[in-house]
């Protein structure tokens, strides 16, 4: 009975971002409930731990390499796949971040968060939930965040794509829900990532974000995976046009 509800066997996930952090724990996790992988990272080295992992689980894995600051490069990569191969799943989880305070962030920065964070999930979801779509069923899971909620400090542009992100959600889980199409986001808390290393290496405002966390510690990427695994699941069919936030408490203090 589990197994039907959470398994995966017999899908094929897209994981963004899949070298490393949330979206190697992600891409595990998915391999661990069932699913066959393919995996889009910036290097073949740097995705070589997570593939051999899901490999030792009996899965079928393939690796992509895209820079997904490049859109348009992304988006005929992901139509190519999609006309090779059936996917059922996609988490559009690469993600980068820009620390100036606003009046410092120049155009050029900007763009290249947006670009990665809002535009590639854009385009890879355009690109494959089209197929989707005229199947009628599928998942599309964005990583979103804490600051898809609130403001953030000295990060304008990770938290305006963040926003967006949740907006493109919901806009996508509109169009495509009567066609079988899930579109849902998780919004991870303050997890220990490469992205959170400037946080975490703060004494002050390390303690400042754990102390507000009612779990008491930061979370790890094994953390969202449940989540993620639920969201692109059977149990999930009537879930759309959620974020589901995974953050130990900090929203509800």
């Amino acid at each position: 009975m589990i197994e039907s509800m959470f398994g995966l066997s017999g899908q094929v996930a897209l994981v963004t971002g899949a070298g490393r952090g949330i979206g190697a724990a992600v891409a595990k996790g998915l391999a661990g409930a069932g699913a066959d992988v393919i995996l889009w990272g910036r290097s073949e080295s740097g995705m070589r731990e997570t593939a051999d992992t899901c490999s030792q689980l009996g899965r079928k894995v393939t690796t992509v390499t895209g820079d997904l600051s490049d859109p348009q490069g992304a988006a005929t990569t992901a139509r190519e796949l999609a006309a090779e191969r059936r996917i059922d799943i996609l988490v559009n989880n690469a993600g980068t971040i820009f620390r100036a305070p606003a009046l410092e962030v120049d155009y050029d920065d900007w763009r290249g968060v947006l670009a990665t964070n809002l535009d590639s999930a854009f385009v890879l979801s355009q690109a494959l939930g089209a197929p989707m779509v005229q199947r009628g069923a599928g998942s599309v899971i964005n990583t979103a965040s804490l600051l898809s909620f609130q403001g953030g400090i000295n990060v304008p542009s990770y938290t305006a794509s963040k926003h967006a992100l949740v907006g493109l959600t919901k806009a996508l889980a509109n169009e495509w829900a009567d066609h079988g199409v899930t579109v849902n986001a998780v919004a991870p808390g303050y997890i220990s990532t490469d992205n959170t290393t400037a946080l975490r290496e703060d004494p002050e405002r390390e303690h400042a974000i754990r102390a507000r966390i009612p779990a008491g510690r930061w979370g790890t990427p094994e953390d969202v995976v449940g989540a993620v695994v639920f969201l692109a699941g059977p149990s999930a069919r009537y879930v759309t046009g959620h974020t589901l936030v995974v953050d130990g408490g900090w929203l509800g203090r």
